[in-house]
């Protein structure tokens, strides 16, 4: 299956108009996104600067959810899973790369590329599992080690940047589209709304340009752009006028 991001609306129904099956969007967009993309799978990520406590991160779960979110992601540890889940919310969880503690497994790099990483991510997977969650966002892991130890595992995988063996496969919009200045290695661009933005600055620019000259030069405003007195109402003007000192500017 395929998921993407979608960080307003307008992305929301362009997904759905493709077939995408579902998205990952931000708690706080998931009413517009439910009301633009009505019968998607809706996956609300809780930021990692927010919903800290299992007391946030339970009330946000249930607030997405009322919302009209199919599913809850939260980085955070075991025990807000577990407590998300007690509640019978579908929670996600995370494993492999997590760029924020990425200096916990030596920087940014591919996680699992040996045997004994590989059998810490299944017990990863596991601790998961015995937690409640049904998925798992799996970031940048060897290909190979997921398509072993995934037979090893109930979870749900959603993998981006760990081949194709995941069951859901996550692109990031902006990637996928062409918007990324640098995308990631494990990206690729079937588009290139970077192109259509740039020409947009362009005109934009052009636009702007050519109005501050216009102005500058007086052909802008202009006798079809401004909106005149009648000839008799000008003449009761200037004869009210004549009580009031002019100012010098």
């Amino acid at each position: 299956m395929t998921q993407v991001t979608a960080f307003d609306a307008g992305e929301a129904a362009a997904a759905a108009d493709a077939g995408i099956d579902t998205v990952t969007v931000g708690c706080e967009t998931v009413e517009e996104i439910r009301a633009a993309a009505p019968h998607i799978f809706i996956t609300a990520a809780q930021a990692t600067r927010e919903h800290v406590t299992e007391d946030q991160a339970l009330g946000g779960a249930i607030d997405a959810m009322v919302k009209g979110a199919d599913a809850v992601y939260t980085p955070r540890s075991l025990s807000h899973i577990e407590r998300i889940a007690r509640e019978g919310i579908s929670v996600q969880g995370h494993a492999g790369l997590f760029p924020a503690r990425s200096t916990q497994v030596g920087g940014l790099r591919t996680v699992g590329k040996t045997a004994d990483e590989a059998l810490d991510l299944l017990c990863r997977f596991r601790r998961l599992e015995d937690a409640g969650a049904y998925s798992v966002e799996v970031e940048c892991v060897a290909g190979d080690a997921l398509a072993e130890i995934g037979r090893y595992s109930r979870l749900v995988t959603v993998t981006i940047g760990a081949g194709s063996s995941g069951d859901i496969i996550l692109s990031y919009m902006s990637d996928l589209s062409g918007d990324t200045p640098a995308p990631p290695r494990h990206a690729r661009a079937f588009g290139d709304v970077g192109k259509i933005r740039r020409q947009l600055r362009a005109e934009r620019a052009k636009a702007l340009q050519g109005y501050r000259a216009a102005v500058m030069d007086g052909s802008f405003p202009d006798a079809e752009t401004t909106i005149f007195m009648s000839g008799h109402e000008l003449d009761k003007l200037r004869e009210g006028l004549d009580k009031f000192q002019p100012v010098h500017r």
